[in-house]
């Protein structure tokens, strides 16, 4: 036996679809956004080179 055709307007049944809809979840902060981390240890790498450049050049 062949499924009854569904007009095109309608959705058909899903079979078994218990399923809800879900939460969204909360926003990670920080750790979801990781260009922050990037530039706060590209920061970090400057400061640290700035501090041998001005070493090198007291000399």
């Amino acid at each position: 036996m062949t499924d009854p055709l569904v007009p095109p307007e309608e959705t058909p049944p899903a079979e078994g679809s218990t399923a809800e809809a879900h939460e969204e979840r909360a926003d990670g902060g920080m750790w979801e956004h990781p260009g922050w981390w990037v530039w706060l240890i590209i920061i970090g790498s400057v400061i640290v080179a700035a501090y041998f450049v001005a070493r090198m050049i007291s000399l």
